[in-house]
């Protein structure tokens, strides 16, 4: 009868060399993913959104969750002011650090920040101007100092200091400053009226390039959805009025004039 003998393990299948074998496996592997993901495009979680733009003179819609479209009216203003310039055939490029709106708003770029009061717009503004670089601003904010009950009395001193932050950073700048709209309920309405009383002396005081716009006048507390924010409605004569004053100023619409170069001396 024949002993059975003991198995005896294949060649390079000890445990260290099963280790071996599997390391340079997970090598090839690392490397072949590596060499698939150089491959791909790449792309950046962090990267921005780049801003829409069709070389048209550039307008900023600057302000609060208004500008930038309180839900279920995405774009706010914004939407109805675009195809009325495009209609008139004025070429704009809206321009601003967030982006929302509609497919049928053709430039979603703003500036637009819910539930921002003024210091927090004063706070950002330099860097948004020299980011965008705009021709024209068109501003409705405070409804949020009011709302949050913030040092309310001194709100029109805020804002003016905003509007000098913006004229010192951008001279030449169009600005539009709106009377805000009203809202429903007191205190809050007779709150935004003496706000709004203070806006047209300090705009007043601003210079050619600073315009009054009274949007209180074109909204009743009918046109609002919440009792804050519009209706379609609402911000359909929202657009009316921003637009009525942006073609009472035709140089808000226009590029601005291109400095001569200084003459080389001979």
């Amino acid at each position: 009868m024949r002993g059975t003998l003991p198995r005896r393990g294949r060649p390079g299948r000890s445990p260290a060399a099963a280790r071996r074998r599997a390391l340079s496996l997970l090598a090839a592997l690392a490397g072949l993913l590596a060499a698939l993901v150089v491959a791909l495009p790449q792309t950046s979680a962090v990267a921005a959104i780049p801003g829409e733009s069709n070389g048209g003179v550039r307008i900023m819609p600057l302000g609060d969750s208004i500008t930038d479209g309180y839900t279920p009216y995405p774009g706010g203003y914004r939407v109805t002011l675009w195809q009325d310039l495009a209609g008139a055939g004025h070429l704009v490029d809206f321009v601003g650090s967030q982006t929302n709106g509609p497919a049928e708003l053709g430039d979603h770029d703003h500036e637009g920040h819910p539930g921002w009061r003024i210091d927090q717009l004063d706070a950002n503004i330099v860097g948004w101007l020299n980011a965008t670089d705009p021709r024209t601003i068109l501003l409705h904010i405070g409804t949020n100092d009011i709302n949050q009950d913030d040092d309310v009395a001194d709100a029109p001193a805020r804002l003016s200091t905003l509007i000098d932050h913006i004229l010192r950073t951008k001279p030449d700048v169009q600005l539009f400053v709106a009377r805000i709209i009203t809202e429903q309920g007191e205190p809050h309405a007779t709150m935004v009226n003496t706000y709004n009383a203070a806006i047209p002396d300090i705009v007043a005081s601003k210079g050619p390039n600073v315009h009054l716009v009274d949007m209180h006048a074109a909204l009743t507390a009918d046109d609002l959805a919440d009792g804050v924010h519009p209706k379609q409605e609402g911000y359909d004569k929202m657009a009316a009025v921003w637009d009525s004053a942006l073609e009472s100023v035709p140089a808000s619409l226009q590029p601005l004039p291109a400095t001569p170069a200084p003459a080389s001396a001979n």
